[in-house]
């Protein structure tokens, strides 16, 4: 959910957070899964945890958007953000905000979480492209401890 909502985000240039996310709960109906699927037809609502934790990761990359780009832009060798697929950017974004402010997630989670969520919508490359920018991103930013 979280990555459809920040890939919705490039679709909306100058529309506040608050209008995406409203635009996007309002235009579809989701079944209730792991992946978050649109249906035509829906018997449960999505459950108010799962939409809390998806705005509060869309909350996040959107607060700290300067300092996630720059972060990726360091570890991404040879290639601009602008020139990247927009689901692999997206979730770069999500999966670095985890990395850089929510310590609680270990690294190994959030780096396996976001190479999973490539397979499903990404390209052949996603998977080792993510695990090529994110395992130099954790090692810099993360303590072996964590």
């Amino acid at each position: 959910m979280a990555l459809k909502l920040l890939y919705s985000l490039s679709d909306h240039e100058g529309g506040s957070l608050e209008e995406v996310l409203s635009d996007f709960w309002g235009q579809f109906e989701f079944c209730d899964d792991v992946l978050g699927e649109a249906m035509d037809e829906v018997t449960t609502a999505i459950r108010p945890e799962v939409r809390h934790f998806a705005e509060s990761l869309v909350s996040g990359v959107s607060e700290n958007l300067e300092q996630i780009d720059k972060s990726l832009a360091d570890f991404s060798t040879n290639w601009a953000l602008d020139r990247m697929a927009r689901v692999d950017l997206a979730l770069l974004r999500m999966a670095a905000y985890e990395l850089l402010c929510c310590t609680d997630v270990p690294a190994n989670v959030v780096i396996n979480e976001a190479i999973e969520v490539g397979k499903r919508f990404g390209t052949g490359e996603t998977s080792s492209f993510i695990n090529g920018i994110l395992d130099p991103l954790a090692r810099k930013t993360r303590t072996s401890s964590q």
